[in-house]
């Protein structure tokens, strides 16, 4: 029996009772030894779609290369053009740019700039700035 179909048949019986860690994990190590092909066919089968875990490591496998490559081009940017890519709800890259631009503001590097853009933001967001400039109020 090919690892490929071990893991269909360890995912066609979990698919009707709770995955075991031991079998879970068991399942994920031997993903690295599969193809791409077989990956594929993995996430698309119907008997691992509501495992979340298998499916994760599939996709970090599958993806390995283009993960990180996101957060690293945020982290590039300009505040200014950070701020217009946080402003910009379609862009997917939201919450990645709040990070950013929190550590930013934490760091003091163009705060003024990025508290305009958190008070014309959400309700959360304006909340956090308050305490920021409450903490740094503050220590001063």
């Amino acid at each position: 029996m090919t690892d490929y179909e071990y893991i269909i048949k360890q995912a066609r019986k979990f698919h009707y009772s709770k995955w075991t860690d031991e079998e879970l994990r068991k399942c994920v190590d031997m993903l690295p030894n599969l193809t791409r092909q077989e990956l594929t066919a993995l996430t698309m089968n119907r008997w691992t779609r509501e495992a979340k875990i298998l499916r994760e490591s599939i996709f970090n496998i599958l993806f390995k290369d283009q993960i990180g490559k996101r957060e690293e081009r945020i982290k590039n940017l300009e505040t200014n053009a950070l701020i217009a890519e946080f402003q910009d709800r379609k862009s997917g890259n939201v919450s990645l740019c709040r990070v950013e631009l929190r550590e930013r503001y934490q760091a003091g590097r163009d705060m003024q700039e990025i508290a305009e853009a958190f008070n014309s933001s959400g309700e959360k967001d304006q909340t956090w700035l308050k305490k920021q400039e409450k903490a740094h109020k503050d220590g001063e």
